[in-house]
């Protein structure tokens, strides 16, 4: 701040350079909440298909346990004890549902932390501002 605006913010009254400052306050926390609304906008982007992916999985898992089981079951029944048959059988389905959570889990870890990091770091300038002025009109 220039030793004009520091001079000038002394000679205001109080109530005036009051009333400028939570002006000022008010639009920035209003800017800040925009900001952390399309911060999160965007990491929920990233973090919904492998919200979903990981959704899919299970769908998978369950409908092929269901379906598919009794049928490869039966199948290498033909071949084998009953028992070696629904174990080779689950086994096989418990592998596809494990590849397809992991590939799910990596889309999620794209996301990164799901806080909010422009908008926490440009609040922290903003502290530093805020006392900056707040110092300013006490001199």
């Amino acid at each position: 701040m220039s030793t004009h605006q520091a001079n000038d913010l002394h000679e205001r009254p109080i109530g005036e350079v009051a009333a400028a400052l939570t002006r000022d306050l008010s639009l920035l926390v209003r800017q800040e909440l925009d900001l952390a609304k399309a911060e999160m906008r965007d990491k929920g982007k990233v973090a919904l298909p492998g919200l979903g992916m990981m959704g899919a999985a299970g769908a998978v898992a369950l409908l092929a346990g269901g379906a598919l089981t009794a049928f490869v079951v039966l199948v290498l029944s033909l071949f084998l004890d009953d028992w070696l048959a629904a174990l080779i059988t689950g086994v096989g389905l418990a592998g596809l549902a494990g590849a397809l959570a992991l590939a799910g889990k990596e889309r999620v870890e794209e996301m990164g932390t799901p806080l909010p990091e422009q908008t926490i770091e440009t609040i922290k300038e903003d502290a530093a501002w805020m006392k900056q002025q707040a110092k300013s009109g006490r001199e």
